[in-house]
């Protein structure tokens, strides 16, 4: 499906809870049918010998997404990266380098918004949103 794209936005991650609050509010408009398409993730971060506190950050920010978006009422549906990738036809990530398997997304996302500039922080959410329609 085509988007034109001055309806599809795509941001990097706010640094802050308060940036991303901000985002959140300036984008929300109660006119409108706002859906929030997010992640549903597990608890594995980082590889091997990563720290557990890269973990307990990654589900806080998870959780403060959420509870973010409940706050303002916008509807959040969640959805897997193997349920997005598999309606996508991407395969898996089996066998291929954390780097490989990021720009291969990249480069999908770029095939199916050619008209926006599509970076390694944005092409997951606009693969996403993708396999939601």
């Amino acid at each position: 499906m085509r988007y034109p794209c001055d309806n599809v936005l795509a941001f990097r991650m706010p640094a802050t809870e308060g940036d991303l609050r901000d985002l959140f509010v300036r984008l929300y408009n109660p006119d409108n049918a706002t859906v929030a398409y997010v992640e549903k993730v597990g608890g594995y971060v980082g590889g091997p010998g990563a720290p557990g506190s890269a973990m307990f950050n990654f589900g806080r920010n998870h959780g403060f997404t959420l509870g973010v978006l409940s706050a303002l009422y916008i509807r959040t549906e969640l959805i897997t990266p193997q349920q997005w990738q598999k309606r996508l036809s991407l395969g898996t990530s089996k066998g291929m380098k954390p780097t490989e398997w990021k720009n291969k997304l990249k480069a999908e996302a770029q095939r199916r918004f050619p008209d926006m500039t599509v970076t390694l922080y944005t092409a997951d959410a606009l693969l996403i949103l993708e396999a939601t329609k």
